[in-house]
C-alpha cells in the first residue's frame, strides 16, 4: 500500500507574529497575560540549546517552528525566553542549516543554494530579536533576500530559491509561494529597503474577491516577452488562475499578505490602500460563527493556528474590532488556564493553546495528545492574543516585559507527540489541522532536471497524504524545470529553484516525495465530464484534473512543493482499474519511467550513496512499466537483489524503509510473480489465526489482523504472470496445499466485514470508502462479485467526481484526493490486476471445484469464501456407500440371529 502518503499535503508555514498597531492603536481587546502564559509554556518545550525536535526526524531541528516560537515570545514581551534560539541560530552558526542546503549535506558546496522563503523568515527573526540582519550567522540577510527576488524573466519580482553557482542551477527548484513573498516584503520594509518588484508581485496574487492564493502557478499564454517561458507559459495572476482551479481561497495566505502590505505601507510604499481594504473585508466576511478562521485547501475548518495569524493582520489594519474581539474569545476558548484547569489533566500545561476548542476540551480529561501539534498551534495562536504587528515587532515592538502573571514556568509535559496531524512551520505557509486527503498543486514550466530526496511527514495542517497504514522512509523526486531568470545586477546570484535535502526519519507512510521541479509538459486543460456520466468516468476525470502538467501529482510540505511519485504511480494503476483517461495514463507512465525519475524515486539520487534501492518504489515501477509494455528487466533485477534467503525484501541506503509492512511486501511479491522465491512462503507464515494478515511483516503470531493488509495479501497470493487462460477452480500448478488453504481463508475473512451492500463500515456505521474499495478489489481478484461495492460507492461520488473523507455530512461537500484515489478499484468493481493490458492475472478463482476441495480446504472454508452451500460429491457418495455397507451388515446380522433363535428353541 502507498506510503504516503507525502502522504501529504497543502502548505504549512507558521509565520508566527501578531499584529497590533501599525497604522494606529487598535481598540480591539488583546490579552497580553494570556500571551505571556503561553510563552512561559512554550519556553518549557525548548531543549537547553534552544532547539525543538523536528517531527519529520533527521539530525536537524525544526528551525521554522523555532522561529515561530521566537516571534510569539517577543510579541508577548518575553523575548529573553527566546535567547537560546537566537544564540543557536546566530552565535553558533546554525541559521545557514535552515536557509541554505548546507545543513543537509555539509561541506559539499550546498551553502551556495539559498532558499528564498527561509532566508526571508530568518531576516525577520534577526530584526525581531534585535540582532544585526546584515551579519547574522555571517550572512547579510538583507542582501540575500534582495538577491532572491528575480529582476527579470518569468519569475520577475518573485522571492525565489536559487543557487550562486551557475553550474548547479539545474539541481534546484523554485518553491516560492505567498508566505516567502510576504516575509520578504516584511523583512525588507523593516530594513528600510522596500522592494517594489516584490510588492507588485505580491499584489498579483490577490483575487478580485480580496483573498490571496498561496501558490504561484503557470498558465499557457499567447503573450510574448521575457515574462513568458520558451514553451509559452507565464506566472498567472490570482484571477487568471481561477478557471484552471489554480486559485483556491486561503485565509492563511490572506492574513500574511495583509501584514506584508501593512508593513510596506508604513515603510513608504504607495498604492496599497485598496488591496488592504479588500483583504480586510474578505477576512471579516469569512470569519466562522464561532469566531475562528480556517486556512487553505484541506485546512478550511476554523483553528487557532490560522486564527492567530489572521488576527495579527486584522488588529494591525484596524476597522475590524468586532471580528478581532470575537477571534480572541475563540483563541481563549482553546487555551489551558488556571481558573478552569488547575485540577485536571492540563494542570501542568497552563498557557498551552490547542489546535481548536474541541481538542482543548478533550485534553482536560485525557491530557495533551500530540505535543507537536500543541506547540505549533500555541506559537502562532499566541500572536492573536498579543496583537503586535510585524512592522512594530521587527523594530523592537511587543508587549511590555513585565506582567502580573507569575513567572513560574509550568512543568514540561511528557505526553506523546504522535497525535494526528500537527500545524507545521516553514518559511512559506501557515499551519492548520491535518487534512491528509487534500493536495495543493501549482504548475510551472521547466527545462532543466533536478533530483532530490525527502521524507513525508505526519499529515499536518496544510499538508496532504494518502490513506496508508505503513510508515516507511524517505524517497526522492526528479523533475524538470525552467529556473527563474537571473538578475542583471553583477552581484546577483544565478537563477534557481530549490529542493530540500533528505531527512533521516519519517513518522508516516513514505509517499516517495521529493522536492518538486516544475514539469516540462504544458498544463493540461481541466477535463470536463457531465454529472450524469458513470461514476467511473467522473472519478477518472477528477483524478486527471489533480495532475500537475498532466503527468504527475504534487503535494506541499513545510512550505515546499514536491512531486509525489508514489501517488502518481497509484493514480496510474487507479485509472487502469477504471479503464478511463488513457492519454493521462500514457503521460504519467512516461513521466515515471524516465531515467531521472527512476533514479530519484527508487534509488534516492543524488543524496544516497553506494547503490541505494527501495523495494516498494521498484515494485510499482515494474508494474507501471509492464502495463505500458516498456522494458522492466532492470527494475525487476534491482528489486530481486533486495530479496533475502528468507524471502524478505530489505531496502538499501540511508533512507531505507525499516518499518516493513505486509502491504509493502505484497507489492514486491506482485512485481516478482514470475519467480517469487521464498517471498510467498514468508507471507503465508504471517497469516493470523482468523485468516487475516497483520499490518506488519514482523508479526510472527496473531489472532486477528488488518483488513487492508489482508486485501493486499490476497491480491499478491492470487497473482501470476499474465495468461489468456482462465483462472483455475482447482489448485493451480505449483501451489502448495498451504497456499490454497491460506488464500481461501483470507478471502473468507474479507467477507466478514462488508455489509449487504458491499461496504465496510466504521465504528459509527459510516461507510469506509478506502477499506471498502480495497476489500472489493481483492475479492474480485479471487473471482467473487464486487458489483455491490461498485454500486454503493458510485452513490457516494460528489459533484466534482471525487469522494469525501469520512462522512459526507462532516465534509461539507469537500472532496479528498487520497480517499478518491483509493476508491478507484471499488468504483470500478475490479482490481487493477484484472484490468486490460495488466501484466498479471489471477491464478485461482473461487469457489473451488469438489475435485480439489479435499486437497485444499474444508467445505466450511469454501462456504465462507465463496458462499458455496452444496456438499462435495465425494462426501455425498461416501455417505451413500457407508449406508449401503451398514445396511448389508444389518441384514446378515438379522439372518444369523434368526437361525440362532430357531436352533435354541429345538433343544429339549
Amino acid at each position: 500500500m502507498r506510503r504516503g502518503s507525502l502522504a501529504a499535503l497543502a502548505f504549512a508555514v507558521s509565520v508566527g507574529v501578531v499584529a497590533a498597531l501599525l497604522t494606529g492603536t487598535a481598540t480591539a481587546a488583546n490579552d497580553p497575560d494570556a500571551a505571556k502564559s503561553n510563552s512561559r509554556w512554550l519556553a518549557t518545550k525548548l531543549q537547553p540549546d534552544g532547539t525543538l525536535e523536528n517531527p519529520n526526524g533527521g539530525s536537524l531541528p525544526d528551525h521554522g517552528l523555532m522561529l515561530d516560537v521566537l516571534f510569539s515570545m517577543y510579541a508577548s514581551g518575553d523575548g529573553a525566553k527566546a535567547e537560546p534560539i537566537v544564540k543557536f541560530l546566530d552565535d553558533q552558526g546554525h541559521a545557514t542549516d535552515y536557509f541554505t542546503w548546507d545543513g543537509f549535506i555539509p561541506g559539499a558546496g550546498f551553502d551556495n543554494v539559498i532558499v528564498g522563503g527561509a532566508t526571508a523568515k530568518t531576516l525577520v527573526a534577526a530584526e525581531v530579536s534585535g540582532r544585526n540582519p546584515r551579519n547574522f550567522d555571517g550572512y547579510d540577510l538583507v542582501a540575500e533576500t534582495q538577491n532572491a527576488i528575480m529582476r527579470g524573466g518569468p519569475d520577475k519580482g518573485r522571492v525565489s530559491d536559487y543557487t550562486k553557482k551557475p553550474d548547479v542551477t539545474g539541481d534546484v527548484i523554485n518553491n516560492a509561494n505567498m508566505f516567502g513573498q510576504a516575509l520578504g516584503v516584511i523583512g525588507l520594509a523593516a530594513a528600510g529597503e522596500n522592494d517594489q518588484l516584490a510588492i507588485d508581485k505580491l499584489l498579483t496574487q490577490q483575487c478580485s474577491e480580496g483573498y490571496f492564493r498561496v501558490m504561484f502557478a503557470y498558465i499557457p499564454t499567447k503573450e510574448t516577452g521575457d515574462h513568458v517561458t520558451p514553451d509559452g507559459h507565464k506566472v498567472s495572476t490570482c484571477d487568471e488562475g481561477k478557471p484552471l482551479d489554480l486559485s483556491p481561497t486561503d485565509g492563511d495566505a490572506t492574513g500574511i499578505a495583509l501584514s506584508a502590505m501593512l508593513a510596506a505601507k508604513k515603510a513608504g510604499a504607495a498604492g496599497l490602500d485598496t488591496p488592504i481594504t479588500k483583504a480586510v473585508a474578505w477576512l471579516k466576511a469569512n470569519q466562522a460563527a464561532g469566531g475562528g478562521w480556517g486556512g487553505g485547501v484541506g485546512t478550511e475548518a476554523p483553528n487557532t493556528n490560522s486564527t492567530g495569524l489572521i488576527l495579527q493582520g486584522l488588529a494591525e489594519a484596524g476597522g475590524a474590532d468586532a471580528a478581532v474581539d470575537k477571534g480572541v474569545r475563540y483563541l481563549k476558548s482553546a487555551q489551558a488556564n488556571a481558573a478552569a484547569d488547575s485540577g485536571n489533566k492540563l494542570a501542568g500545561d497552563l498557557g498551552a493553546i490547542a489546535y481548536n476548542p474541541a481538542s482543548y476540551e478533550a485534553a482536560r480529561t485525557s491530557g495533551i495528545s500530540g505535543l507537536d501539534t500543541w506547540i505549533r498551534a500555541s506559537a502562532q495562536a499566541s500572536l492573536g492574543l498579543s496583537q503586535v504587528g510585524f512592522s512594530s515587532l521587527t523594530k523592537g515592538g511587543g508587549q511590555p516585559p513585565t506582567s502580573s502573571v507569575s513567572e513560574t514556568p509550568t512543568t514540561p509535559t511528557t505526553t506523546s507527540s504522535s497525535g494526528t496531524g500537527s500545524p507545521t512551520s516553514t518559511p512559506t505557509s501557515t499551519t492548520s489541522e491535518p487534512a491528509p486527503s487534500t493536495t495543493t498543486t501549482t504548475t510551472t514550466t521547466t527545462t532543466t532536471t533536478t533530483t532530490t530526496t525527502t521524507t513525508s511527514v505526519t499529515p499536518t495542517p496544510g499538508t496532504s497524504s494518502s490513506p496508508s497504514a505503513s510508515p516507511p522512509a524517505p524517497s526522492t523526486v526528479t523533475v524538470t524545470s525552467t529556473p527563474p531568470a537571473a538578475k542583471p545586477a553583477p552581484q546577483a546570484p544565478a537563477p534557481k529553484t530549490t529542493a530540500p535535502k533528505p531527512q533521516k526519519k519519517t513518522v508516516t507512510p513514505r509517499t516517495s516525495t521529493g522536492a518538486r521541479v516544475p514539469p516540462p509538459t504544458a498544463i493540461s486543460t481541466p477535463v470536463a465530464i457531465a454529472g450524469t456520466a458513470p461514476a467511473t468516468s467522473r472519478l477518472g476525470a477528477y483524478l486527471t484534473n489533480r495532475l500537475v502538467g498532466g503527468d504527475h501529482v504534487e503535494v506541499t510540505e513545510d512550505g515546499k512543493t514536491y512531486v509525489d511519485y508514489d501517488a502518481t504511480a497509484d493514480l496510474v494503476l487507479a485509472l487502469r482499474a477504471l479503464d478511463e483517461q488513457p492519454d493521462t495514463v500514457a503521460r504519467a507512465s512516461k513521466f515515471l519511467l524516465t531515467p531521472e525519475a527512476v533514479q530519484a524515486y527508487a534509488h534516492g539520487a543524488p543524496y544516497e550513496q553506494n547503490g541505494a534501492s527501495y523495494a516498494e518504489p521498484l515494485a510499482k515501477l515494474v508494474l507501471v512499466a509492464e502495463f505500458a509494455k516498456a522494458d522492466a528487466g532492470q527494475l525487476r533485477a534491482d528489486l530481486v537483489k533486495l530479496r533475502g534467503a528468507d524471502g524478505k525484501f530489505t531496502d538499501v541506503g540511508s533512507f531505507a524503509d525499516a518499518d516493513e509492512t505486509v502491504e509493502r511486501h505484497a507489492w514486491a511479491v506482485l512485481a516478482t510473480a514470475a519467480d517469487p522465491g521464498p517471498a510467498v512462503e514468508l507471507l503465508l507464515s504471517r497469516q493470523c489465526a482468523d485468516g487475516t494478515f497483520p499490518k506488519h511483516l514482523d508479526t510472527a503470531e496473531c489472532g486477528s489482523g488488518d483488513l487492508g493488509a489482508t486485501a493486499a495479501a490476497v491480491t499478491a497470493l492470487a497473482a501470476r504472470p499474465h495468461t489468456d487462460a482462465a483462472p483455475s477452480t482447482k489448485r493451480p500448478d505449483g501451489w502448495t496445499e498451504r497456499r490454497v488453504s491460506a488464500f481461501v481463508s483470507a478471502v473468507g475473512a474479507l467477507g466478514v466485514r462488508p455489509t449487504g451492500e458491499g461496504m465496510v463500515t466504521g465504528e459509527a456505521g459510516e461507510p469506509d470508502v478506502v477499506l471498502s474499495a480495497a476489500v472489493a478489489a481483492a475479492r474480485q481478484t479471487a473471482g467473487l462479485d464486487a458489483s455491490g461495492t461498485a454500486r454503493s460507492l458510485g452513490k457516494l461520488v460528489q459533484a466534482d467526481g471525487g469522494f469525501a473523507k469520512g462522512s459526507i455530512a462532516a465534509s461539507d461537500g469537500k472532496t479528498d484526493f487520497p480517499t478518491s484515489l483509493a476508491a478507484a478499484q471499488g468504483v470500478a468493481g475490479r482490481s487493477w490486476l484484472t484490468a486490460a493490458d495488466s501484466p498479471l492475472s489471477p491464478a485461482i478463482r473461487l469457489p473451488l471445484t469438489e475435485a480439489n476441495s479435499a486437497d485444499a480446504v474444508s467445505g466450511t472454508q469454501l462456504q465462507a469464501a465463496a458462499a458455496q452451500t452444496t456438499q462435495p460429491a465425494w462426501l455425498i457418495w461416501g455417505f451413500v456407500g457407508l449406508a449401503a455397507i451398514l445396511l448389508a451388515a444389518a441384514i446378515v446380522l438379522l439372518f444369523l440371529l434368526r437361525r440362532f433363535i430357531k436352533t435354541k428353541g429345538a433343544t429339549p
